[in-house]
């Protein structure tokens, strides 16, 4: 085990405002505006935040975000900027000017607490009902893959026992519900989204968890018992008779409190897991209020022994410091506090950068370049905003699970008293393989017009292109004639293929579009 100490402090490039105090603490009378550190405000939506934010790019290359409103249904319905209930649905296609074409409204989509989950394979949207313990197990799930911006209602049904967090299987065919309070975790078939049906019901305890690749592993997390649990999930997974869940190892560490959630990754071709603590010992009335969780990965390696790596932690959840920031904005409520909630990464193949949400800290990022001496590299804390869910005080309570933009370097997240924000990370800050190494060295090699021609006597009113997702310039050549400037090529990890759409609105009221694909990059010095 490694010492518990705090990440290094991230150097705060020019234009930046740091905060005014030791690491992560933002103390009465700061500065109402906030402060950043490489990390620059792009957009913001939206009145309140939940814990969950998560992006997807659906199959005609649209790009949108998904977030709960809901630290604590229905203290969000009565939000004093307007109402805010649901989850919310964002076309990003212009990260600069977020617009919301939806909101789901099902019944654990108004309550999810953290169970909010998407699968990208087959771009299925699913949540429990939940709540700080746990509920009946309702869950919803709809079908994004179409049009992301307007999400499908597949089903209702009461198919798990328990509901809190949840998590996916890669391939999209069995959700897990997990029940958090009790030994609770239910695996459902979801094969058909329209008749989902539990196949397995496990009698352990479990916050949140994640699946291997394969679905083989759950990345489990024991709230009570402060502890990781690896499980052998390969029978449910096949679709065994009477499936068995075999526990393979558990893993505790020094100050831990609510063990939140754990997500598998490799670097190098070694498996770890970045695991996050939730809150303090004390909040649950167990252990000390100024032992803080925080975050670590852990070397799965040997998975009978998996061992910790290293921490990421900020100077303020360090004993001596929390002890004395009692008292400041947001640490009067046990559910708020200078802690951890949830992290996340951008790629689980080598991935050189985390974000996670600190609660009355903000957002903080962290370069694990080197795993074994990750160090911070940027921050945001979002303006005072007195609210319900923050005792009216303006504290930060960031505690959602960011996503990723990695191609433009950005990072998404809502704060529960205020909402959804775009943010954009210094491109000093950014480590050079956060989109993940690419396998071979490319260069653009294609640049070129791509035109969309519609039959003659036919007028095109408005005309839009996106290429690999992101929104690109249209030019009229004619009446009935659009042209794109196509520039094909890599950003981050080698893919295959890159998609092109282009969509016209004709002044007869129809909407016709044309779908090419291209290949972005070649071997250097070919």
């Amino acid at each position: 085990q490694p010492p518990q100490v705090a990440a290094p402090r991230a150097d705060c490039g020019p234009g930046s405002r740091p905060e005014p105090s030791i690491q992560g603490r933002i103390p009465a009378g700061s500065d109402p505006a906030g402060f950043d550190c490489n990390l620059k405000l792009l957009s913001h939506a939206g009145q309140s935040g939940g814990f969950k934010t998560l992006r997807y790019v659906d199959e005609a290359g649209r790009e949108c975000a998904f977030y709960d409103t809901a630290l604590l249904f229905p203290t969000n319905a009565t939000n004093l900027g307007g109402l805010s209930i649901g989850v919310k649905v964002l076309d990003m296609s212009d990260p600069m000017n977020p617009k919301e074409t939806a909101t789901l409204t099902e019944i654990p989509m108004l309550t999810p607490h953290e169970s909010l989950t998407l699968n990208p394979k087959r771009g299925l949207l699913a949540a429990v009902a939940g709540n700080p313990a746990t509920a009946p197990g309702l869950v919803s799930i709809y079908d994004a893959s179409k049009d992301c911006r307007h999400p499908v209602l597949q089903s209702t049904t009461l198919s798990a026992r328990l509901g809190h967090e949840s998590g996916f299987a890669p391939d999209g065919k069995t959700f897990y519900a997990t029940g958090t309070a009790f030994q609770a975790i239910t695996a459902i078939d979801v094969t058909d989204p329209k008749a989902p049906h539990p196949i397995w019901q496990g009698n352990i305890t479990s916050h949140g968890l994640t699946l291997s690749g394969d679905g083989n592993r759950a990345y489990a997390t024991d709230p009570t018992g402060g502890q990781l649990v690896i499980l052998d999930t390969s029978e449910i997974q096949a679709r065994k008779p009477n499936p068995q869940a075999r526990e393979i190892a558990r893993l505790t560490w020094p100050n831990a409190s609510i063990p939140q959630n754990a997500i598998r990754f490799s670097k190098d071709g070694r498996p770890y897991v970045l695991e996050f603590d939730e809150y303090t010992g004390g909040t649950t009335g167990g252990g000390s209020a100024d032992s803080v969780g925080a975050a670590r990965i852990i070397d799965i390696a040997d998975e009978t022994q998996p061992r910790v790596v290293s921490d990421l932690r900020l100077q303020v959840n360090q004993a001596a410091d929390h002890a004395e920031s009692a008292g400041d904005p947001g640490t009067l409520n046990p559910a708020q506090g200078y802690a951890a909630h949830y992290c996340n990464i951008p790629t689980q193949t080598d991935p050189t950068i985390v974000a996670c949400s600190f609660i009355a800290s903000g957002l903080r990022v962290f370069d694990i370049s080197d795993l074994e001496q990750p160090k911070e590299v940027a921050y945001y804390v979002a303006p005072r905003a007195p609210q319900l869910e923050n005792g009216f005080d303006g504290s930060n309570y960031a505690m959602s699970q960011p996503a990723f933009a990695p191609e433009r370097r950005e990072v998404w997240y809502t704060d529960g008293a205020s909402g959804f924000n775009v943010l954009k990370l210094d491109e000093r800050a950014w480590p050079a393989a956060a989109a993940s190494t690419p396998p071979r060295t490319c260069v653009s090699r294609r640049r070129f017009n791509a035109t969309l021609r519609v039959r003659k006597g036919t007028r095109i009113r408005k005309a839009t292109a996106t290429l690999g997702g992101k929104r690109i310039r249209v030019r009229r050549t004619s009446r009935n004639r659009r042209s794109a400037t196509v520039r094909v090529a890599l950003v981050g990890r080698v893919k295959s293929t890159v998609r092109l759409v282009i969509r016209a609105r004709l002044t007869n009221g129809k909407v016709v579009r044309t779908v090419r694909t291209y290949h972005p990059c070649t071997r250097r010095g070919r």
